[in-house]
């Protein structure tokens, strides 16, 4: 006697807002907190772990160079883009080094740590964001924007834990604490079913059309300088607030990061709507290099503050903007190109200042805001005949009735 078959788990449509929601959990465990979790708890390991600067940024690199041997997987493997065992075995082994994180003063051991980390948070996010991104119908696609800020909410979770903690807190108990609200962030995921396989005509159509080069080597250039500078603040922000201020101005502010950045990506796809992106590109990358550069040119709780707040507003935004540009610009694989320059760019942001932090981080905050500077002038040169119109689709902002800038 056979059995009824039960439906197919793919087959079972998502709502949108529990899909959203179930992505951006699977977004602050992957990125929020399986990645970022070290910056505030960095100072610590300073202070009580003997964890050198120079060593601090090694394991940096290392999580890094795990993220891009993730991010080079999703391109040589685009099944494993699919697949509900990586996405759930990833969330699981992000826990779990967390927790080993804390069972160890072994700098190799960390390093190896760090390591995995990067490749199962690669795969994570890209498995979770495009779940998303293919589980929403197009009159619901905006509210992806709510699902990136997931990152933020990670990123501000991460910094609330450690400033929770006792008086004296510990680097031990700071790692435990971010295990622990991983797993709860891996709870809420867990229902989480990666997308369906794309449509392969729709593919071959959008590869047989020519793509403006010119601009998307511009692009590239923006978003790969984004990396470097980006990852520069996002690595030592905290630190270099605490040489100056009290321990908890540092967690704080990192709190802020993630507060800001959590609506940022809707916010700036909203703008989007009105204005050009290249504009709201190079404007974002001003806004994010001033907030880099202020710590270290104005010490102080209100300047550290004012900078968490433009820093969290701008990194998401960032990457949104840029990668939709790499879609409306149709380069063959835009976004595999665009992730793995942005990927290169931070491993060599840590590499690029290491030499300069035996006096601190103050040189340090100033190089990643240059870089995110230079990062700015490249962007600009997109403004320059932006092909609006590419393939017959045209970028929202010059939709009919809607302003030009």
């Amino acid at each position: 006697m056979g059995l009824a078959r039960a439906p197919s788990v793919k087959s079972m449509p998502q709502r949108p807002w529990a899909l959203v929601l179930r992505a951006a959990a699977a977004l602050a465990l992957s990125m929020g907190i399986g990645r970022f979790a070290y910056t505030p708890i960095l100072p610590l390991m300073h202070a009580q772990a003997g964890l050198s600067a120079q060593f601090g940024s090694a394991l940096a690199t290392a999580n890094y160079l795990g993220y891009l041997i993730g991010a080079l997987t999703g391109i040589a493997a685009p099944a494993v883009l699919r697949s509900l065992p990586v996405l759930r075995a990833g969330q699981v082994a992000l826990i779990g080094t967390l927790l080993l994180m804390a069972a160890t003063e072994n700098h190799a051991i960390w390093f190896a740590l760090r390591l995995t980390a990067g490749v199962a948070s690669a795969l994570v996010f890209m498995i979770a964001v495009t779940a998303m991104l293919t589980g929403l119908r197009p009159h619901t696609q905006h509210l992806a924007g709510w699902g990136f800020g997931g990152v933020g909410a990670g990123i501000a979770l991460s910094g609330a834990v450690v400033l929770l903690l006792p008086a004296t807190p510990d680097w031990r108990a700071a790692w435990v604490s971010c295990a622990a609200l991983a797993f709860i962030l891996m709870v809420a995921a867990w229902p989480l079913r990666p997308g369906p396989d794309a449509a392969p005509a729709a593919a071959q159509r959008a590869a047989g059309r020519p793509s403006p080069h010119r601009w998307f080597a511009a692009l590239l250039a923006s978003y790969s300088l984004e990396g470097v500078g980006y990852i520069i603040a996002g690595t030592f922000l905290v630190a270099a607030i605490n040489e100056n201020s009290p321990a908890w101005v540092g967690s704080g502010a990192w709190v802020l990061v993630g507060l800001a950045a959590l609506p940022a990506p809707a916010l700036w796809a909203r703008l989007g709507r009105r204005w050009a992106r290249p504009t709201l590109l190079l404007a974002a990358l001003l806004i994010q290099a001033c907030g880099i550069a202020l710590p270290a040119l104005a010490p102080g709780v209100g300047p550290a503050l004012v900078s968490a707040v433009l820093f969290g507003g701008t990194f998401l935004g960032v990457a949104s903007l840029a990668l939709a540009l790499g879609a409306h610009l149709q380069y063959p694989r835009a976004v595999a190109v665009l992730t793995t320059g942005y990927s290169t760019g931070q491993i060599l942001g840590p590499l690029l200042v290491t030499p300069l932090l035996h006096g601190g981080y103050r040189v340090a905050l100033l190089v990643g805001a240059a870089v995110v500077l230079a990062a700015a002038a490249a962007a600009a040169v997109l403004r320059i005949n932006f092909p609006h119109r590419v393939g017959g689709m045209v970028e929202p902002s010059r939709a009919p009735n809607r302003a030009r800038v």
